[in-house]
């Protein structure tokens, strides 16, 4: 008797599961450029919100060259650009954040940190189908698809800079880190 239960139940579950692991992927397909950056997104947050952790105060006015932004520099216009694209991406306008290269660690980090919350909350309602819409930011015109684009190019140079001022000073990125 219980081969026939366990063989019926499996009947019974097998296409649930089926038919769910389809639905998620049906999702995931459905909007390919927007789960796609959603997934990077967890990933830059947590490791630019760490190296902004990592520095310490003192050093947040360092420069590796007197060419070069300073790290507040590079963190403060780390979170101008994730509201300003991310905003761009939905067709909303950006939160109204004030910072300055010139504001404490405490206020540069918690701007950074809120921007990536604000990035997670527009892009948990974007959806590929607007990507060919426009938008104007700063003067330059173009679609919702290229700030998409923008916003991870910027990810990853703001990341690779903020590594780099990390290691100048005898620190580790996070993504180098031990876990």
């Amino acid at each position: 008797m219980k081969p026939i239960v366990s063989a019926a139940l499996f009947l019974l579950v097998a296409p649930l599961a089926v038919a769910q692991a389809n639905k998620d992927a049906a999702s995931a397909t459905a909007n390919p450029m927007i789960t796609t950056v959603r997934q990077m997104e967890g990933r830059y947050a947590k490791n630019l919100t760490g190296a902004a952790d990592e520095m310490p105060a003192a050093k947040y006015d360092y420069r590796p060259t007197p060419e070069q932004n300073t790290f507040a520099h590079l963190i403060m216009h780390s979170t101008e650009a994730n509201n300003a694209l991310c905003a761009a991406i939905v067709g909303e306008q950006p939160p109204a954040v004030k910072v300055s290269e010139t504001d404490s660690k405490e206020a540069l980090t918690k701007a950074l940190k809120d921007s990536f919350t604000y990035c997670e909350q527009t892009l948990a309602k974007a959806d590929d189908s607007s990507l060919g819409q426009s938008y104007t930011l700063g003067g330059q015109t173009g679609t919702r698809g290229s700030a998409l684009i923008r916003l991870v190019a910027g990810w990853s140079d703001h990341y690779s800079a903020a590594a780099m001022y990390l290691r100048l000073n005898n620190l580790l990125p996070p993504s180098a880190a031990k876990k």
